[in-house]
């Protein structure tokens, strides 16, 4: 990677953090987990495999309006990484861009109405047929019914392809952070610390971090009791 490139890549790194008053607010990363604007966390970007969904999806990058809307944020960044055709913003206007407002309609209400979303959150299933009703192909993978293996080719694989996201829906108390079910997209993945990059969409609460895979998969590998006890697991998303 040039010098100019990796000073970009530092710069979008400390745009996406919190700013310095929350920053002071967030809570301690477990030593198992590597913030991404750290010296480690750096190299590791200079040194990751599979990259290419990082600057769509850093210069995207929202966070969660409300504590029940990581998967809401997640979806809005992906659709809006994809550069699919977006609502109008009358704000905006004449711009187009996806928000945490606009990205719930009335198709999106027929698989799970907002009024849930907003006291529940939603599942990796229900994450799965909101994103459905955009033009995407989504393939659902529920940890249980994949392995670290298939995990780690998948998602290295989509993150080393223009167009191809993922998002993971994981237990965070799994990897030591606090501390119900949490959804946030990968950005990168680096094969020699075996590590995957979630761009974390609760700012206020927690950077984005560096996580061994196996670590990751197993706090996916976690029942849902909002989802029929089904594991948690990761979605695939790319333009149809």
């Amino acid at each position: 990677m040039s010098f100019a490139l990796l000073r970009l890549a530092a710069l979008i790194i400390c745009l996406i953090l919190p700013t310095t008053l929350t920053r002071a607010e967030t809570l301690p990363l477990p030593q198992s987990l590597i913030g991404a604007a750290t010296d480690q966390g750096e190299a590791l970007f200079l040194d990751a495999d599979a990259r290419e969904a990082f600057f769509p999806l850093a210069s995207n990058f929202v966070t969660q309006q409300n504590q029940a809307f990581c998967g809401v944020a997640s979806m809005v960044m992906v659709l809006n990484a994809l550069e699919l055709p977006a609502p109008a913003v009358p704000a905006f206007d004449p711009y187009r861009t996806f928000t945490q407002d606009n990205v719930l309609d009335s198709r999106t209400e027929a698989v799970l109405p907002v009024e849930v979303i907003k006291k529940m959150g939603m599942t990796l299933d229900q994450l799965g047929g909101l994103l459905a009703v955009q033009p995407v192909t989504v393939a659902v993978h529920h940890a249980a019914d994949s392995s670290v293996e298939m995990f780690r080719n998948q998602a290295r694989n989509a993150l080393a392809a223009p167009g191809q996201f993922v998002i993971v829906n994981y237990l965070r108390k799994a990897i030591g952070q606090e501390r119900g079910g949490h959804i946030s997209p990968l950005a990168a993945f680096d094969a020699e610390s075996d590590r995957f990059l979630i761009l974390d969409v609760a700012r206020y609460k927690y950077p984005p971090v560096w996580v061994k895979t196996a670590e990751l998969f197993t706090a996916m590998n976690t029942q849902d009791s909002d989802n029929e006890n089904k594991t948690r697991g990761y979605v695939l998303v790319s333009k149809k």
